[in-house]
């Protein structure tokens, strides 16, 4: 009996040590945007993986916004708990087509990946911003068949929109005679968390 009671502490043990492992989020910049398979001239499917790697799954909110060179907005999507993008295009293969999606997860966020790496939690919730462009390639298969497919021209992953706001609000700040004060010239009692201030001349302020 002491033997199952001891098995079942170490059970439980392991369990506690492998869920305080789980991360449920990562940050913006390990996320993106792949064009899926089966996509074509007349159709287009677009994949983002943050529906996989942020959790709760049900609560990822994507705001798809898809336009021409001349910024006239060609489609705009919204999509609750689902990686893909799918619709029909009449745009012309031959255009360079701009690509922005807004993924917003307000119950995630990346105590857990802190942790994991050792750094001090933020508690921000899941806020990124994807913006790529996507053009009609020309390829050829190995028989010398030539096909077309889009494809993204930048691969760029996601901007942390927490981070920029906060850096926003860094460039609306002052420091004279070792004072904060905001843009209007009201004193700051406090410094807002994550924002990193260095005097410069008592004149102005950069961001580390």
């Amino acid at each position: 009996m002491k033997k199952v009671f001891a098995s079942i502490i170490i059970v439980f043990g392991l369990v506690q040590t492998i869920q305080a492992q789980v991360v449920t989020a990562v940050p913006c910049d390990q996320l993106g945007m792949s064009v899926n398979v089966g996509s074509q001239e007349t159709s287009i499917s677009i994949y983002h993986s943050g529906q996989y790697m942020i959790h709760p799954r049900s609560e990822n909110n994507f705001n798809w916004e898809f336009s021409d060179q001349q910024g006239n907005i060609l489609n705009q999507l919204n999509i609750v708990n689902d990686a893909f993008a799918n619709f029909d295009i009449d745009w012309s293969i031959t255009d360079t087509i701009n690509v922005k999606v807004h993924l917003v997860n307000d119950s995630a966020n990346l105590d857990n990946w802190y942790i994991n790496q050792g750094l001090p939690l933020s508690g921000a919730s899941i806020n990124c911003l994807f913006e790529d462009q996507l053009y009609w390639k020309i390829d050829t298969y190995p028989s010398g068949t030539p096909y077309g497919r889009w494809t993204f021209i930048h691969n760029n992953s996601g901007v942390d929109q927490t981070k920029t706001a906060g850096i926003e609000e860094l460039k609306r700040t002052i420091i004279m005679d070792n004072k904060i004060y905001d843009i209007l010239g009201r004193e700051l009692k406090e410094v807002p968390i994550g924002q990193i201030y260095i005097r410069n001349r008592k004149k102005f302020i950069k961001l580390n």
